[in-house]
């Protein structure tokens, strides 16, 4: 799966990616790049809520939540594994 953009919400716990592009509207976006998420970044997937909503994710060093609608528009390479 290494080199093939998917959303992040399609990952499994605990794999590793980094976002390649965020399709969120321009006028939603601000929110995200405020915490951290922007082009280039490694995020880590924590865990899943029990109904697979919200995603936890761990970024920047510390933990998020995203909603699975927000985490769907997000496109990452995950990380080959170690």
């Amino acid at each position: 799966m290494a080199g093939v953009q998917t959303p992040l919400a399609r990952l499994q716990a605990g794999t590793r990616a980094v976002i390649d592009r965020i399709t969120i509207p321009p006028s939603e976006q601000s929110r995200l790049l405020e915490m951290g998420l922007i082009a280039g970044t490694p995020v880590e997937i924590v865990r899943f809520a029990p109904l697979g909503d919200p995603i936890e994710i761990k970024v920047r060093g510390y933990h998020l939540t995203l909603r699975k609608e927000d985490a769907e528009q997000i496109w990452v390479t995950p990380a080959p594994s170690p």
